[in-house]
């Protein structure tokens, strides 16, 4: 069976480095990889942010990334984490994807997705006047007692250190999506026809299972379901993370013959 190539798409506050275990393991596996940067995440981390990046739109972040699959051969399996998940959802439904596989995915416009967790992480961000239209950088504490906490110390430094600035407009059009005129975040279930593998942590504190498991109720029988108790948002380098790559290479390859 000849594979498609697979396209990381990383999430908000990230760039590409954070697919540095999964891409080795899906190229062991067989597959081309590629992980395109979304606009101004590239650089050194620490920089002070582009000033224009507070306003970027989620549609500018799909429509780069939907040029970068225009460039490939053929259409290419989707694995996206966290906004990156979202913003797979949405390409899938451009017809962009052969399947899509979405880790801990931030949801899309029609979900509720408010638990008192989501609203401690997001809190201090959103508590800035006018964050819809500057750049937003979350805390240490926050992104470790939210986002990294089932990884050591050292190892939440280390991701820490590598996070980038991200547009306000993008987290507000995910935070605030049923009040968004320009519904960003909308992406039409009857449009996405490609199977979707939904992967959730029992432990996440920002996109948490109940939500995960909305979003795979929104593609029906096209989607999977994988709930794993003891992991939570950072599936890509929580210990353990060898069998969640593991289960979604068999995913995507079972997917694939079963459309043959």
């Amino acid at each position: 069976m000849s594979l498609p190539p697979v396209v990381f798409i990383h999430g908000m506050w990230s760039n590409p480095m954070v697919w540095d275990f999964y891409r080795p393991r899906f190229e062991e596996a067989g597959f081309e990889t590629h992980s395109p940067v979304l606009r101004h995440h590239d650089g050194p981390p620490g920089r002070p942010p582009p000033p224009e990046l507070g306003a970027l739109s989620l549609k500018a972040y799909a429509a780069d990334l939907k040029a970068f699959i225009d460039t490939l051969p053929q259409k290419p399996v989707l694995v996206g984490h966290s906004m990156g998940g979202l913003l797979s959802q949405k390409l899938a439904a451009m017809g962009a994807a052969r399947a899509a596989v979405l880790l801990t995915p931030a949801a899309p416009a029609g979900i509720w997705t408010v638990t008192p967790s989501v609203f401690v992480i997001f809190f201090r961000v959103m508590a800035r006047w006018g964050f819809w239209r500057k750049p937003t950088f979350p805390s240490y504490r926050i992104v470790r007692w939210g986002i990294l906490q089932e990884i050591s110390e050292a190892e939440a430094r280390l991701v820490y250190d590598e996070m980038m600035w991200e547009s306000g407009r993008a987290t507000s059009e995910i935070a605030y999506a049923l009040f968004d005129p320009g519904r960003a975040a909308k992406v039409p279930p009857e449009a996405v026809t490609c199977p979707v593998l939904v992967v959730a942590g029992g432990r996440d504190r920002i996109t948490p299972a109940s939500v995960c498991r909305k979003v795979a109720r929104r593609y029906g029988a096209l989607a999977d379901y994988a709930e794993y108790p003891a992991h939570a948002h950072w599936v890509l380098g929580e210990p353990g993370w060898e069998r969640i790559a593991d289960d979604c290479i068999a995913w995507i390859k079972g997917r694939l013959e079963g459309a043959t």
